[in-house]
């Protein structure tokens, strides 16, 4: 099944107009009320919101990033009568494609240009809204909800992963479940590349990784775009498996299961690339 992608909602002319620096963020919390104005200090809203974010991305392997949500579609044995969330959705993409399947879905993410972009392909089936994901939005509602592909532990502070995880566990209905796929944190130590150099558009992306003394994974990038340097740094928690865990029973959800790989093979905490957690609401 074919999905289009849709076209950049900024531009790379409107970025240069802005101060971009490693921080900041514009958004807001449902589509009336504004965010908490602490927020703007948070690196991934204007990240996000940059095109040239989406530019450094564009290669990404969706196809196999859409047979993924395929194989999980059917473990789950999903139908028409189920809801969706999909959280921290992106351009909606993954949304659209369940959407496509005949399933109802919203999605929900903090970037205003994901959400811009993602309302293109709108229609009575599928919603898209700008919102945090540590903010309630609605309750016992969904009987899945998904957060792909290292959409989680970009906040500075453990009790708000936790929050966001209690915040979804109460979005669910009874025997409702959560889905979440992160990467697998001992992996990306044993594997880091800590310099590379990407070469995208014309545009030539230097980029560092290290792990800093927070156990946060720092990915800096820096590059020049017609004579003006930019730099931003993507910083995600590297959570564990045990740690995940304790979120999910503080929550009140149950592990049902835990996958290595895209293929929902087993996981293996030396060699499998990514952690893909199922918890169930009793």
């Amino acid at each position: 099944m074919e999905i289009k992608t849709p076209k950049l909602a900024s531009s790379r002319e409107n970025c240069m107009k802005q101060d971009f620096s490693i921080t900041g963020e514009k958004g807001i919390k449902n589509t009336s009320t504004p965010l908490n104005s602490t927020l703007s200090r948070e690196w991934f809203g204007e990240w996000f919101d940059s095109p040239y974010y989406h530019i450094l991305y564009k290669n990404r392997n969706f196809e196999e990033a859409s047979a993924f949500v395929n194989k999980l579609a059917k473990h789950l044995q999903l139908n028409s009568s189920h809801s969706i969330l999909d959280l921290a959705c992106g351009k909606g993409r993954h949304a659209i494609h369940l959407n496509q399947m005949g399933l109802d879905v919203i999605g929900i993410d903090l970037s205003s240009e994901n959400i811009k972009a993602a309302n293109a392909f709108s229609n009575p089936r599928l919603k898209f809204f700008q919102h945090d994901m540590r903010q309630a939005f609605r309750t016992e509602y969904f009987d899945y909800i998904l957060n792909m592909f290292t959409s989680f532990g970009y906040f500075e502070k453990e009790e708000e992963n936790q929050k966001a995880i209690s915040v979804a566990a109460e979005g669910l209905k009874k025997e409702g479940k959560l889905i979440i796929d992160f990467l697998n944190p001992d992996f990306v130590r044993d594997q880091m590349i800590e310099k590379e150099k990407k070469v995208i558009e014309g545009i030539t992306f230097h980029i560092t990784k290290e792990i800093d003394l927070d156990n946060f994974i720092l990915k800096t990038i820096k590059f020049n775009d017609r004579g003006q340097n930019f730099r931003f740094q993507e910083k995600v928690k590297a959570i564990s498996q045990d740690k995940f865990i304790s979120y999910f029973e503080k929550a009140g959800l149950k592990l049902e299961a835990l996958f290595g790989d895209y293929q929902l093979g087993p996981f293996n905490p030396n060699s499998s690339e990514r952690m893909i957690f199922i918890a169930k609401k009793p």
